[in-house]
This record gives C-alpha cells, structure tokens and sequence, in this order.
C-alpha cells in the first residue's frame, strides 16, 4: 500500500506509545447534544496535553462549503481562524498517555484519510481506537441515558444493549475509520449517546458524562468528569425550568416519560417500537424548538 505521509506532518520527538489508545472526534457529522465536541473539549481543558501530527487541511477541507472566520479591525484584518485536524498526546489523571484526534470531518479524499490515520495507529502501536458522538433519539431526559456501542469485534462491546438490528445511515468518517481498522485486523469501536430528540440542539453535557464513562470502561483511562458534572447540574436546572414553562412541551414529555417505561418492562423488547398514540419525535422536538425560540437568548 502506498504510503499517505504527504497528508501529514509528524513532530520528530514522539516518545514510544506502543498500547496507547487513540480517541476520535469529528466535527460535522451527527453530534446532538453536541456530546462528543463537548467530551473533546473537556479532555483538552482539563488535561496535560500538546500536538504531535497535524494533517493539510487544504487537502481535506472544503473551504467554500465551511468558510473559516476571519476578524477585521478598523482598517486591517487582523486573524484567520485556521482549521485544525491534529494528533495530541494527552496524559490522563494518573499520568497515563493517551491520543486525542480532532478537528473538522474532511470533505475528500475519505479513503487516503483512513489509510493515514491507519499509518499512524500501526506506526505508533496503538491498540484501540475509539470513537464518541450524540444521536437524536425518541427518549425522555429525565431517564437514564443509554449510549450505543458497535466494535471491530464483538467482545469488545458485550456489555451493551443492542438497540438498532440493521438500519442503513448516512457514512461518517468516523464510521469508515472504524470499519477500515477492522477489516486491518485491529480493535475499534465507538460511542453514541442517545440524546432526548427535543434537546438534540441544545448543549447537553448530561450524554457527554455517558460518553466519558463508556469511554472510561473501554479503555482504562483515569478522566477527570467533575466540570461536566458542575455542567450537567446547570443545564438540568435550566431544562427543567423551561419545560415547567410549556405545557405543551411537558405534556409530550410525560408521553415519552410513558413509552420508555412500558418498553423497559417489556423484557427483550426494542424500545424504539410501536411508538403508541404520542407525539413523534419530531413533532415534539419542533414544539420544544419553538419554546425555546421564544425565550430570552442566554
């Protein structure tokens, strides 16, 4: 296989990271609640960390389809937000390294991207690759989060739920990362955490926790979780308070709250089916969406 070392640049003073583990995180793709941006965020606020591998961003990003910002001053531009797709060698809370991949999902060339990001994980030895992000789901907040888990092998997901049989979805390259390290023979899988489809645009650090402790369990990793607790109690605060405004929106709620309740006794039974006489979950996500549209910017 031809190499695809011209689509990035390697700092020269790597140390050995033979068993690390590389986490993922694209921004474009799916991400209600914008869970995995959050997760992404977080690690990097909270933690040691610098930039080992950037990637050419002019080969992967199209630029017309999502126009960096730049920032005009009196008479001058002053800045050019660049994009960044990069590596970073991040140490967790007991010292431990770890790769933290982010950045804007590329526009092209999919295929090359995989293969280089499949270069990197068998050049530094990684051994688990491990993507995260939210999905809009017809789920009430105010029951326990699931997150999905799909894996390169199946014991490496064995303690989750299945709740999807086979559906077929739009291709991330997340996804086709997942799918490419597989077919090489190596371990990958990914998070998705079910986020309750009315608040899927809002910021929902409550699935961004689930996220950190899949991630957690998967891999060894001591995470830091507090600020995203201290967020998660603001943002419930918040919910709770704006749903007591709507009866509207309350009343869709409680159908939900009803749905989530029979199927979770329904042993065996897939949540997500014969979904009664209820407001779907568009329908109810476009009445949250209008209330909230009404209220005050924060």
């Amino acid at each position: 296989m031809d190499g695809q070392g011209d689509l990035y640049d390697v700092d020269s003073d790597v140390p050995d990271l033979t068993g690390t583990v590389l986490l993922h995180n694209f921004e474009g793709f799916m991400d209600a609640g914008s869970a995995g941006r959050l997760v992404a965020e977080h690690l990097l606020d909270t933690l040691e960390h610098r930039v080992i591998a950037r990637f050419d961003t002019d080969q992967l990003i199209d630029y017309r389809a999502r126009r960096p910002t730049m920032t005009y001053l009196t008479d001058h531009w002053e800045s050019y937000a660049a994009p960044e797709l990069a590596v970073h060698l991040v140490h967790d809370s007991e010292g431990i390294p770890f790769l933290l991949l982010t950045g804007p999902e590329p526009d092209r060339v999919w295929e090359r991207f995989t293969a280089a990001v499949g270069e990197l994980i068998e050049r530094w030895g990684v051994r688990l690759a491990v993507g995260f992000h939210g999905i809009p789901m017809g789920v009430p907040h105010t029951r326990p989060l699931e997150v999905t888990a799909h894996a390169t092998r199946p014991d490496l997901v064995r303690d989750y739920r299945q709740v999807f049989s086979r559906i077929q979805v739009p291709a991330s390259i997340a996804n086709l990362l997942e799918f490419r390290e597989g077919e090489a023979g190596r371990d990958a899988m990914g998070f998705a955490a079910h986020v309750p489809h009315y608040l899927s645009h809002s910021t929902y650090p409550a699935a961004a926790l689930s996220l950190l402790d899949s991630i957690e369990r998967a891999t060894g990793l001591s995470l830091p979780a507090e600020p995203l607790r201290e967020a998660k109690r603001k943002a419930d605060v918040e919910i709770e308070r704006q749903i007591a405004e709507s009866d509207e929106v309350s009343e869709g709620v409680r159908a939900l709250e009803h749905q989530y309740d029979s199927f979770a006794e329904a042993a065996g039974r897939n949540m997500l089916a014969d979904p009664a006489d209820m407001p779907t979950a568009d329908e109810l996500g476009s009445q949250f969406e209008r209330f909230l549209a009404e209220q005050d910017e924060r």
